[in-house]
This record gives C-alpha cells, sequence and structure tokens, in this order.
C-alpha cells in the first residue's frame, strides 16, 4: 500500500526484505554498465589481495537498496521521481553471497510550496550486510505525491 508524502511522520522507520548478492548480479551489472574492473571479476587477484575475495560493486548495492526499498509497498503509486541522493558512503565491502537489507527512516518532509499536490520526502537509509554490519549510508531524496493537496 503506498504511502503518501503527507502520511509519513519524522523519524518513521522501516526494514526492507533481505536479498543475498550472487555472481550473477555481479556479472550481469558489470556487463550493463562496462564497470568490468578486476576487483569484481578477476578471483585470483583478489584471493590474494586485502579483502581475500572478489568485491560487489558499490553502486550495485546503492542501485539494489532502491529497490528493496520499493519491496516495502510504499512508493508505488505514490513516488513522483527519484531526486537524487547526499551524502552517500561506501562504509565496508560487500562480497558475493552477502545478504544486504536496508534500514530507513524520515529525516525530512518538505511540502511544496508552488505546487500543493506534491513535495519532498528524504529518507536516511543504512544498508546492512547479514553480520550486521552497516556497508553504506546515505539520504535518498524522492518526490512524492500528497495524498490530501493542500
Amino acid at each position: 500500500m503506498s504511502v503518501y508524502l503527507d502520511e509519513y511522520i519524522l523519524g518513521q522507520q522501516f526494514i526492507t526484505p533481505a536479498r543475498t548478492i550472487t555472481e550473477t548480479d555481479v556479472v550481469n551489472f558489470g556487463c550493463l554498465t562496462g564497470d568490468l574492473h578486476p576487483n569484481h571479476f578477476d578471483k585470483v587477484r583478489m584471493e590474494r589481495g586485502e579483502f581475500g575475495q572478489r568485491l560487489v560493486h558499490g553502486l550495485l548495492i546503492l542501485s539494489m537498496s532502491h529497490g528493496l526499498l520499493f519491496q516495502l509497498g510504499l512508493l508505488r503509486d505514490s513516488c513522483i521521481a527519484f531526486l537524487g541522493v547526499e551524502d552517500w558512503q561506501f562504509k565496508a565491502p560487500v562480497f558475493f553471497g552477502d545478504t544486504i537489507h536496508c534500514r530507513a527512516s524520515v529525516r525530512e518532509i518538505r511540502p511544496s510550496k508552488s505546487k500543493p499536490d506534491r513535495g519532498v520526502l528524504k529518507l536516511a537509509m543504512e544498508i546492512v550486510n547479514q553480520e550486521g554490519t552497516v556497508c553504506q549510508t546515505g539520504t535518498k531524496v524522492l518526490m512524492m505525491w500528497m495524498h490530501r493537496p493542500g
């Protein structure tokens, strides 16, 4: 069930479903974007490196976090556009086989002054792995419809 801008509460929190990152995810993302860096694709090199294994693209995890957020059903009919990210940080690596989920909390609710049928929602995001390590953080900025304009 979609939640509209005027139905959110400052500080409200949400937890997304979890998802395990597969080698297929990494290969598909690398081929789609052209990012075929050895950190993601050279198993032997990475086994000898600092982490002892290949890394998942940070931008793949950022993208997946948006999909996980969408799976909550909050945005289906109420979100107009994804406006951007603020202060995004990559804090810890994600590896093949890791399972991630997201914690989101409402940071800002700002109705539009010029268009009373919409406004901006800012969600503070944490992407967390199966061990409870926060791997990425930042704020997602969304343009949202109002349920009851004006």
